[in-house]
């Protein structure tokens, strides 16, 4: 393994600090929120199917000296039941060793093949991370909207009870119904009620984050609460750019049509043949014939050996020309692929673009104009309702109007950093921000 490629693959280890491929950009921002930091990190350092794509990405690049190294030289022996005779003497044994050598260039391009698809492992691993990631910050916001939704319940709960207790004094001072007192107490624990789906989901949501951390799934998972929402701009062209530039499943298939294209290549080089170098050694023993033994010829029993150089013979050419014609399709199948996967990284820039901007309208809309005027209106009708000039059924209307304003707001700010999670995904790296 090259020392970049150490550099890489250690990278990946580092909580997905910015690596060689990925130095103009970060792949991920928690803007500014350190609980969902600790999070994301504890879930890069321990979740197991980040560790198994880390794991294959190095096993991937293991392979590379064994695409490149030479095959096995062969080792012969020969002993000769009835031993030749030659002018020295007997040949009673040989042995020999025989090397094959690829045809110039074919060693080369399968390591540059291995390479590649090394080199694609460790998209798969970014991959990888950045699935867990977005997951990860889907199940922390969902957790602030459900953390958000428990304490406006329960403060819910408070004024319920609150106008409970006055409807209560109401009726017991003759001025007020008994209907009114059994409404409230009906409105709390259907708020109670809800309260409680709350928090089951909440339990649900800790499980999914303790999964992903490789935690028991019972584990406590501490509050979770949104601040400031960062401000986008859209611009729809750099986004793209950077998708193209940035997302792993884009650089993955660019790896792979280098790959096909190096296998193109080679499959040209295997019409060229092989050599194959040799070298032997053969034990003659003295002559024992009644000419030698008179007149022993010179070198009389010497050890013979010998230097063979041979090349295959390529006569299989339609099988060498399916073989050109398969990684040619490969190749064409390789940029379909990217131009496939490029399509996908555009519409999910597109679309998480969208929902950005129309959530952002929604929730502008919520704090500038609905939730104040579900407040005023509030107001006035616990005024009105002070005074006896309308019932407890407008009150709780009222009521139940803010209730569902401040869930709904609560709601829109976790699907906001949810579709900013979605935006990172599509473009494979931190969304360029500038906070409010």
């Amino acid at each position: 393994m090259s020392l970049t490629k150490i550099a890489a693959w250690a990278c990946g280890w580092l909580l997905l600090l910015p690596c060689a491929a990925q130095a103009d950009s970060s792949p991920y921002s928690a803007y500014g929120d350190h609980r969902l930091a600790a999070l994301i990190a504890e879930a890069v350092d321990r979740n197991p199917g980040i560790r198994e794509a880390l794991l294959d990405s190095e096993a991937a690049y293991h392979r590379i000296p064994q695409a490149t190294a030479l095959p096995d030289p062969t080792l012969s022996f020969t002993w000769h039941a009835e031993p030749p005779e030659t002018r020295v003497g007997p040949q009673r044994a040989g042995v020999s060793v025989s090397q094959r050598i690829p045809w110039f260039g074919k060693r080369a391009d399968r390591g540059a093949v291995a390479r590649k698809l090394a080199e694609a492992h460790d998209e798969t691993a970014a991959l990888r991370r950045a699935e867990v990631v977005r997951q990860v910050k889907f199940a922390y916001y969902d957790l602030a909207y459900l953390d958000s939704a428990v304490r406006i319940t329960q403060r819910e709960e408070d004024v319920l009870r609150l106008y409970e207790s006055l409807a209560q004094s109401r009726y017991a001072q003759g001025v007020g119904l008994q209907q009114a007192v059994v409404r409230l107490q009906a409105e709390i624990t259907r708020v109670l009620s809800r309260l409680d789906k709350f928090l089951q989901q909440r339990a649900e949501i800790e499980a999914v984050l303790n999964g992903l951390r490789d935690r028991p799934e019972h584990e406590p998972v501490a509050e979770a609460r949104l601040e400031s929402l960062p401000t986008v701009d859209i611009d729809e062209q750099r986004l793209h750019q950077l998708g193209r530039a940035q997302r792993p499943e884009v650089r993955a298939a660019r790896l792979r049509i280098a790959s096909e294209e190096d296998n193109v290549r080679l499959a040209r080089r295997e019409y060229w043949p092989d050599l194959t170098l040799a070298a032997a050694w053969g034990a003659i023993g003295q002559r024992r014939d009644e000419a030698g033994r008179l007149a022993p010829p010179r070198d009389n029993g010497k050890d013979t050996a010998s230097f063979t150089v041979g090349i295959t013979v390529p006569l299989r050419q339609s099988q060498y020309r399916a073989a050109e014609r398969e990684a040619a399709a490969r190749l064409q199948a390789a940029k379909a692929a990217y131009r496939r996967t490029v399509n996908e990284v555009d519409t999910q820039v597109r679309a998480a673009g969208v929902r950005l901007a129309m959530i952002g309208e929604r929730i502008a809309l919520f704090e500038r104009a609905l939730l104040p005027q579900a407040e005023q209106a509030l107001h006035s009708t616990e005024s009105a309702y002070s005074a006896g000039r309308i019932g407890v059924l407008d009150l709780l209307d009222s009521e139940e109007a803010l209730l569902d304003a401040r869930l709904e707001l609560a709601r829109l700010k976790s699907d906001y950093m949810q579709a900013l999670a979605d935006m990172e995904r599509a473009i494979g790296s931190a969304f360029p921000e500038e906070w409010s």
